[in-house]
């Protein structure tokens, strides 16, 4: 090889040499460059570098290994996820599935379980790194989590003056998210939004906050990149006291400002049941009330039944104490049932049956069998009243009269909503084995009080009456509704 070759190849070895040299010397000075992923006033400097230091470190460790489809960072598993999956994407798919709720409530639902599930994250997160890290001090957790927050690729953080950290009701961060990842899908995407679109931003950094001060804390959005203003801006403070603080900043005129609450629709949810709970508390003081009223016309109508000699009058004011009774047997059953709209068939006609038999002393053995043929053993208020009312004065008419010369009798009750047509859905069957009528009578020409009431009942029901009677082999009385 001759002298130049020689040169010409060892210069070139140099070129080499010193480029590398001077990358290696680029990268040097970048590694000793102090980071700065959270922007912070003067005075809190000093904390801020050093959980830049300690959460450098344990991100310094970082493992992927897809074939245990694992990344981890100083032994915590972690995921990398899409970022427009959790922003753009996710709430124009929330929109697409709920288009029948309207654009307005189908937006809030996918900003509800955005902030609900970040908020969450923050608050697990903040538990775990202290752990982890050993921080105690409400400051020093603080502090880790916009670093934590940078090195994980939600954003970084710009602390403002006119903050004011303290563990109480006068909590108020003002700060900013430099590159949020939110407000980039937007932009990245073309596209712009009329709203604030950094949700889970808003509702990790609550998060986190609330779990290093140990009080409940919510975020909102003041300006918005996505949205065409200058930045991604903020103000987190107690729930019930941000009102007053963002009445304070006039960048939030130009838009109605949504404030976020952590499980906002269990609140919801748990407002509404307490609103149901004093509305069946007083539902169900009414019926005991109604009941306690029917029960003292009862015995008013009692006290006068006893003054009363004439066996015809005394009959019709029974029967007046008998309708009372049933009627306050299905207020009673109201009063102790869960849902105030249907009561059991079984235990309301058990009832009245009961207390029929109670009522009237009979001299004979009747055996009264109830039976209900239903899916579910209930019914409606507007629907049990007259039954009950039906059923009174049918088994008062067979008390009174189905038995006479007999030494005991039979009474069969049944009600089934297990009916042939269409037309009708429930069928009452009421039949005794007493002496049944001479003749089978003609309601519409009925001139008794019962047989006209159960008429008027009947008809309340939209429904129609059968009496099939033959002489000493009982009557039945079927009403189809």
């Amino acid at each position: 090889m001759t002298l130049d070759k020689k040169t010409q190849q060892l210069r070139k070895q140099i070129y080499v040499l010193k480029k590398e040299l001077k990358a290696y010397k680029t990268t040097e000075a970048k590694s000793k460059k102090k980071l700065r992923t959270v922007i912070v006033p003067d005075n809190l400097q000093t904390v801020f570098d050093e959980a830049e230091k300690n959460v450098g470190k344990y991100h310094g460790s970082l493992l992927i290994d897809p074939e245990k489809a694992s990344i981890e960072i100083s032994g915590q598993r972690y995921l990398l996820i899409r970022a427009s999956a959790l922003s753009i994407e996710f709430l124009e798919g929330i929109m697409k599935n709920y288009k029948d709720k309207g654009d307005s409530e189908s937006l809030a639902i996918g900003k509800n379980i955005l902030f609900d599930l970040a908020h969450l994250i923050g608050v697990e997160d903040a538990r775990n790194f202290s752990e982890l890290m050993g921080l105690k001090k409400p400051v020093e957790m603080l502090s880790a989590g916009p670093v934590h927050f940078a090195y994980t690729g939600w954003a970084q953080v710009k602390l403002k003056e006119g903050s004011h950290t303290t563990p109480d009701q006068n909590f108020v961060l003002r700060y900013s998210h430099p590159y949020s990842f939110e407000a980039d899908s937007w932009i990245q995407a073309s596209k712009k939004s009329e709203q604030s679109v950094c949700i889970m931003n808003s509702g990790y950094s609550s998060g986190w906050c609330e779990y290093s001060f140990g009080i409940k804390l919510t975020a909102v959005e003041l300006t918005c990149r996505a949205r065409g203003d200058d930045e991604c801006s903020f103000i987190m403070a107690p729930p019930d006291q941000i009102m007053k603080y963002l009445k304070k900043y006039p960048l939030i005129k130009k838009v109605s400002p949504d404030v976020p609450t952590f499980l906002r629709r269990k609140i919801m949810e748990e407002k509404l049941q307490n609103s149901l709970a004093e509305k069946e508390l007083l539902l169900k003081e009414i019926h005991h009330r109604v009941k306690n009223n029917l029960q003292i016309i009862s015995s008013l109508l009692n006290l006068q039944l006893q003054t009363i000699e004439d066996p015809n009058i005394h009959y019709k004011f029974k029967e007046s104490i008998d309708r009372v009774n049933s009627i306050a047997s299905l207020h009673n059953l109201l009063y102790h049932s869960k849902t105030f709209e249907n009561i059991s068939v079984r235990n309301y006609f058990s009832t009245i049956v009961n207390s029929l038999k109670h009522s009237y002393n009979l001299k004979i053995d009747v055996i009264v069998n109830v039976d209900i043929e239903m899916d579910k053993d209930e019914l409606d208020i507007d629907t049990a009243i007259p039954c009950g009312l039906i059923l009174n004065e049918i088994i008062s008419n067979a008390f009174k009269y189905a038995f006479n010369g007999k030494r005991k009798g039979e009474i069969n009750v049944k009600f089934s909503d297990k009916h042939l047509n269409a037309k009708h859905k429930y069928r009452l069957s009421i039949n005794d084995n007493g002496v049944g009528f001479d003749k089978e009578p003609l309601i519409e020409e009925a001139k008794t009080l019962g047989l006209q009431l159960i008429d008027s009942l009947v008809n309340q029901l939209e429904g129609e009456l059968f009496i099939n009677t033959l002489k000493n082999k009982g009557t039945q009385f079927m009403i189809d509704f």
